[in-house]
C-alpha cells in the first residue's frame, strides 16, 4: 500500500498542471524535524513529520490555496519549498530546475526569482531599520543598481503598495499593522520576483484591513504577473483569492481541487468539517446547515496515528481506515482525495 501511495503523490503532481505552463512542481516532499535524546551524547530517537510526502503543481499567473488547522504543516511547507528548511526528501522543480540539488549560491541566485510575504508583520520588519533600508535591503544584497536607482525603485514601491513615498525615513512602530504588511509586500516585490509564497498574510491583521491587503495581492498579480502560493486557515478569503486548493492535514494533503469545486463538492470528510465551520451570511441557510464537530485533538505530528492520519477523529470512519493508508485519487476531473470512502 505505501508503494502505491507513493506513485500517486508524483501521478497527482503531473495531472494537476492543466493547460497552463507549470512554474513550480512539488513531488512527494518530506520535512521531517529530528528527536534527540542525550546530554553529552545526543542520539534520534524519532522525528516530526511536520510534511510527509507532498505533490502539487503551481502553474505560471495563478493562486494555488494552502489550507488546514494549526500545526498541519502549511508554513513548513512554504519554507521547505524556498529552501529556509532543507528537505529531508522529495523534489521541487522551479521552472524546470531541481532546488534540493542547488549549492548556497545558486540557490541565492534563485532566490531572487522566489520571496515570501511572512505571517506577523509585527517581527518581520527590522525594529532598527527605517522602511528605505528595509525595502533595499534586498536589491542590496544582490547588488542591484546604484544607490539613486534603489531610491528610486524604493519610492516607486511604497507607491505600488499605497504608502506614501516620503515614509522611507519612518521606523517599523510608526505604522499600523496593515502598513506594516503593506512594507512586507514592497521588500517581496522589489527583485521582481515571479513567485511569492504568502504564509498567512491576513491572519495578523484587524478584519477591516484583510480585505484591502488581499485585494492589493490580486491587483499586483494581475498587473506584474506573480504567482503565489497563498496558505491560510481563513477559508472564505481562499475561496476569494485562490484559483486551487489543497487541504492538508497532519503533513499531507487530503483532498485538492479547483476552488469552487472543492467548495461546493467537498469529498473528504476533514473538508466538509473545515467548510461547516465557516459562517454563512444567509440565517435561513445557516439554520439549517449541519456543523461537523471533530471529536479529540490533532495526533501529533511525531506519533501519527496508523493507516489514515484522520482515522482517530473522523466521523465516518471505516474498520480498514485504521490499518490501510488511503492512496490519494482521481475522483473527478482535476478533483483529488484521499478518503476510503471516495475511491
Amino acid at each position: 500500500m505505501v508503494d502505491m501511495v507513493q506513485q500517486a503523490q508524483p501521478a497527482m503532481a503531473q495531472r494537476t498542471s492543466g493547460q497552463g505552463e507549470v512554474l513550480l512542481e512539488v513531488t512527494d516532499l518530506k520535512k521531517h524535524f529530528p528527536i534527540s535524546s542525550g546530554i553529552v551524547i545526543q542520539r534520534q530517537v524519532g522525528a516530526v513529520k511536520a510534511v510527509d510526502g507532498v505533490s502539487f503543481n503551481i502553474r505560471r499567473g495563478e493562486t494555488f490555496g494552502l489550507v488546514g488547522e494549526s500545526g498541519c504543516g502549511k508554513s513548513t511547507t512554504g519554507r521547505t519549498i524556498l529552501q529556509l528548511y532543507n528537505a529531508t526528501s522529495g523534489s521541487v522543480k522551479f521552472q524546470g530546475v531541481e532546488l534540493t540539488n542547488l549549492g548556497s549560491g545558486e540557490m541565492r541566485r534563485m532566490r531572487r526569482e522566489m520571496q515570501m510575504i511572512f505571517q506577523d508583520p509585527y517581527a518581520s520588519l527590522n525594529p532598527r531599520m527605517n522602511v528605505g533600508r528595509i525595502i533595499a535591503e534586498p536589491l542590496l544584497v544582490h547588488g542591484v543598481g546604484n544607490e539613486k536607482e534603489r531610491k528610486e525603485r524604493v519610492a516607486y514601491l511604497l507607491e505600488k503598495v499605497g504608502l506614501n513615498p516620503y515614509y522611507v525615513n519612518r521606523y517599523p512602530h510608526e505604522f499600523s499593522g496593515g502598513q506594516r504588511q503593506r512594507i512586507g509586500i514592497a521588500r517581496a516585490l522589489a527583485l521582481e520576483p515571479q513567485f511569492i509564497v504568502c504564509d498567512e498574510p491576513i491572519s495578523a491583521l484587524d478584519v477591516s484591513i484583510q480585505a484591502q491587503v488581499v485585494n492589493l495581492l490580486k491587483d499586483l498579480q494581475q498587473e506584474l504577473g506573480l504567482t503565489y502560493l497563498f496558505i491560510a486557515h481563513d477559508l472564505s478569503m481562499v475561496r476569494h483569492i485562490c484559483d486551487r486548493v489543497a487541504v492538508m492535514y497532519l503533513g499531507r494533503i487530503v483532498e485538492m481541487a479547483d476552488s469552487e469545486e472543492l467548495y461546493n463538492n467537498p469529498q473528504h470528510p476533514y473538508t466538509k468539517a473545515l467548510l461547516s465551520a465557516v459562517p454563512v451570511p444567509d440565517p435561513e441557510v445557516e439554520r439549517q446547515r449541519q456543523r461537523v464537530i471533530l471529536q479529540g485533538d490533532l495526533p501529533s505530528p511525531a506519533n501519527p496515528p496508523k493507516g489514515c492520519n484522520f482515522c482517530t477523529r473522523c466521523p465516518v470512519v471505516l474498520e480498514n481506515c485504521y490499518t490501510q493508508d488511503p492512496e490519494i485519487l482521481e475522483v473527478a476531473p482535476g478533483h483529488w482525495a484521499a478518503c476510503h470512502r471516495v475511491i
